[in-house]
C-alpha cells in the first residue's frame, strides 16, 4: 500500500520492539488472523463493544471491516487511526487512537489488544507508550484518555504504569449487563515526567491536516 492517496499509510511509530502502522491488507489479514486466534478466555468480555463473540470468522471479518470503516470514515474533526503492532515481523495486536474535534480539544483516547499468544511480555505497556507518544510529541495533545472494565486489571495496571490517574467511573451495557467502565486521563505533563520508552515517529508531517493538528 502507498501513501500518496492516503500518507496515513506512510506513518511509522517505532519502538526497541514494535513497530505501529496502519495495515495495508497483507498485514490487515494477519490482523484480523490474530483476533481469529483469540484476545481473551472464553468466559470474559473485557470490551464495552462485544466485538470478540461469535466464530474466529466473525472476530477476523469484524477486525477487518473496522480498520478499513476507519479509513473511508476519516474526517478531520472525527477520527480513529487503527494501528496494527508488529513485533518480530508478526503483527500481535492492534493500538487505536480516537478523537473528536482535536483541532479544539487537543484530547484523544486510546483503545488496544492483543493476541492471546502475545500477552504477559510487556508488550502492552510498549505499545500504548507509542501511542501516547504520537499523541504528546507528534500531535500536541493536551490529554490521552483511556478506559476499562473495573475488573480488567492488566489493562489497569498498564495505565497506571504510564501514569494515568483515575477519572471517575461510567456505567455501560453489555450483553445486557451493567458493567463498570474506570475511565482514565494522563496529562501532558505527567506523561512527560513519566516517559521511559525511546519512540520515534516517521511520516507524520505530511498526515498533520488529516488529524487537525499544527506542526509542532
Amino acid at each position: 500500500m502507498t501513501p500518496s492517496c492516503w500518507p496515513l499509510y506512510g506513518l511509522s511509530v517505532t519502538t526497541p520492539r514494535l513497530e505501529l502502522r496502519l495495515p495495508g491488507l497483507p498485514l490487515l489479514e494477519e490482523l484480523a488472523a490474530v483476533a481469529a486466534a483469540g484476545v481473551h478466555e472464553p468466559g470474559e468480555m473485557p470490551f464495552s463493544f462485544p466485538w470478540t463473540e461469535g466464530s474466529p470468522e466473525q472476530r477476523a471479518r469484524a477486525v477487518f471491516q473496522h480498520v478499513l470503516g476507519t479509513v473511508a470514515g476519516w474526517r478531520p474533526e472525527n477520527w480513529t487511526l487503527s494501528l496494527a503492532v508488529v513485533h518480530d515481523g508478526r503483527v500481535v495486536g492492534r493500538q487505536d487512537l480516537t478523537a473528536r474535534d482535536f483541532a479544539v480539544t487537543r484530547e484523544a483516547q486510546s483503545g488496544s489488544w492483543l493476541g492471546l499468544a502475545h500477552q504477559n511480555q510487556g508488550i502492552g505497556t510498549e505499545m500504548r507508550a507509542a501511542l501516547a507518544h504520537l499523541a504528546f510529541e507528534g500531535l500536541g495533545a493536551r490529554a490521552l484518555t483511556s478506559g476499562a472494565m473495573t475488573d480488567n486489571a492488566r489493562s489497569l495496571a498498564v495505565s497506571r504504569k504510564l501514569g494515568y490517574g483515575e477519572d471517575g467511573l461510567e456505567t455501560v451495557a453489555v450483553r445486557g449487563r451493567a458493567r463498570t467502565v474506570r475511565r482514565l486521563r494522563l496529562d501532558r505533563a505527567t506523561w512527560e515526567r513519566r516517559r521511559t520508552v525511546p519512540v520515534e515517529i516517521s511520516g507524520l508531517r505530511p498526515c498533520l491536516e488529516l488529524f487537525g493538528a499544527r506542526l509542532p
